[in-house]
């Protein structure tokens, strides 16, 4: 070892003994520093890394001193390990290098990369932050750090679902949850909704129709941690033709004529919604369509929209539109070719959210187990009255005019969820949670459960619950994947979700920004 000037210690291969050196840093004897490059005491374990010429060495890199240089240390993990303590126990006040605050530590670690899990892996948290991914072995916990123990669990990202409703919670007849609980909405039972995905493992959601000022002021709590919720993407209301009946103007706004439509998406952007949301755009002209996609798209924000029928494809593929969602066409048995085609011109840059699950859990609830109905899951935090009123509209599923055609429409959603696929198209894992039957609850575990009985891999499940949306909303440097640097949302569940994907619906642990809500 080499001491340069005061204070400063570089570690060299000079024969002076590393217990004595490492002596030093942990008495305040001498500083070890790091280069601007890895700054962050969290992400220490960037700093070990093999050289390529000799695989008996790694790499530390040195920082601080007269000269920023590289220098060789023969380590192994136990010094490893104990030159991080020292390096942590030496810079307890640098308010520049926040100290970690959290970590999981133990089980599998699930990035959302869809490479091979790690296995015995450490995610440690710096405030909002993570800091370090990686083995036991190469990430040391600072001595003070809140541990989650993580052993005998899977540890991936928080998941994110991007198809919800918070203004429903289940109810069956929409035009009496809607004359009854509108007033409600914002005060009440948006934050029931938004409480329930939280502790369902959603960190992350993608909210697809409300009340534009509804779910302003709900995205703003849980922004400002007055509420419990996942971070929210929203769109406000519908843009569409024109409102199904007149208590609906609130959350479907109408439009007459291409200047009608940029005037109000232009609406949407200035409040400051995330996305704009199209349906029924086989009812509207092409002008009327490129007014909404172009305005959109002028503002920063993608659109999505409705993919039940044929032309309302047919019409968001000509105009740009960034993302479909729902598995359509009814009972018809497949997707059109000339309906395909355009899909693969488009599949580096299209999304689809098939949202699926809620058309097999519709019949799993009316013919299999409709006892799921009196679950107490689904009604905590719900006040007992508008349970009660939740329940007595589902008496019987089957016969229900929402579900008319969802049971003649099962026989051909393998086929077109594998049509999908085939087209290279990037599925978004999404639920229409809030819709009859299908509680926010459980929703999205069984949406990607759903997914992996249609022939994908649980990983790839995942990805499309992580990775994928948060490429699709364009935070991939902040959401999505377990990295450093990533916003700390990070959910835990005892068992190997790689073998079964169904150990979701039972979510042990939630972080998000860096703090357990679970």
């Amino acid at each position: 070892m080499l001491l340069g000037r005061p204070g400063c210690l570089d570690l060299v291969d000079d024969g002076i003994d590393d217990d004595e050196a490492l002596r030093r840093v942990g008495q305040g004897e001498a500083e070890l520093l790091v280069d601007e490059l890895h700054r962050s005491f969290g992400d220490l374990g960037r700093c070990f890394r093999r050289d390529s010429h000799d695989a008996s060495y790694r790499c530390v890199i040195i920082g601080g001193c007269a000269s920023l240089r590289a220098m060789r240390l023969n380590a192994t993990p136990p010094l490893l390990a104990a030159l991080a303590s020292a390096v942590f126990a030496a810079h307890p006040a640098n308010a520049a290098e926040p100290r970690p605050t959290l970590a999981l530590v133990g089980g599998q670690v699930i990035d959302g990369y869809e490479g091979p899990p790690l296995r015995d892996g450490v995610v440690l948290i710096a405030g909002d932050r993570i800091v370090a991914v990686g083995p036991k072995s190469e990430v040391a916990v600072p001595p003070g750090t809140t541990i989650i123990d993580t052993e005998g669990m899977s540890v991936l990202p928080g998941l994110m679902d991007m198809h919800v409703h918070l203004m429903i919670l289940g109810h069956a007849d929409y035009e009496h949850w809607d004359k009854t609980y509108m007033p409600r909405f914002r005060d009440l039972i948006m934050p029931i909704a938004a409480k329930q995905l939280l502790m369902s493992g959603i960190t992350t959601a993608r909210e697809l129709g409300a009340p534009l000022e509804d779910i302003l002021d709900v995205k703003r709590r849980i922004e400002k941690g007055e509420i419990p919720g996942p971070r929210l993407y929203v769109s406000g209301p519908f843009i569409q033709r024109a409102p199904y009946a007149d208590y609906e103007k609130t959350f479907r706004w109408g439009v007459g004529g291409p200047e009608d439509a940029r005037a109000k998406v232009q609406k949407l952007v200035d409040a400051g919604v995330d996305v704009i949301k199209l349906i029924d755009q086989d009812q509207l002209t092409e002008e009327e369509v490129g007014a909404v996609v172009e305005t959109a798209h002028k503002g920063g924000k993608p659109v999505v929209a409705h993919a039940h029928r044929e032309d309302e494809i047919r019409m968001g593929l000509r105009h740009g539109v960034d993302c479909f969602e729902h598995t359509g066409l009814a009972t018809e048995p497949a997707y059109p070719d000339d309906i395909l085609a355009g899909i693969r011109k488009r599949n580096n840059t299209l999304y689809w959210c098939p949202t699926i699950e809620g058309l097999f859990l519709a019949d799993y609830t009316a013919r299999t187990f409709p006892e799921r109905l009196d679950d107490p899951a689904w009604q905590k935090d719900i006040p007992r009255d508008i349970a009660a009123d939740i329940r007595r509209s589902l008496q019987n599923p089957t016969a229900l005019d929402y579900f008319t055609l969802t049971f003649r429409r099962l026989p051909t959603l393998a086929n077109k969820f594998r049509q999908l696929r085939e087209t290279g198209v990037t599925l978004l894992v999404g639920t229409d949670s809030g819709i009859p039957a299908n509680f926010h609850t459980d929703s999205t575990w069984r949406e990607l459960y759903t997914w992996v009985q249609l022939g994908m891999t649980p990983m790839q499940a995942i990805a499309g619950a992580t990775r994928w949306p948060a490429r699709f909303l364009k935070k991939e440097k902040d959401l999505g994947t377990l990295a450093p640097g990533r916003l700390a949302d990070v959910v835990a569940v005892r068992g190997d979700v790689l073998t079964h994907i169904d150990l979701l619906q039972r979510v042990d642990v939630v972080v998000k920004n860096g703090l357990r809500v679970k």
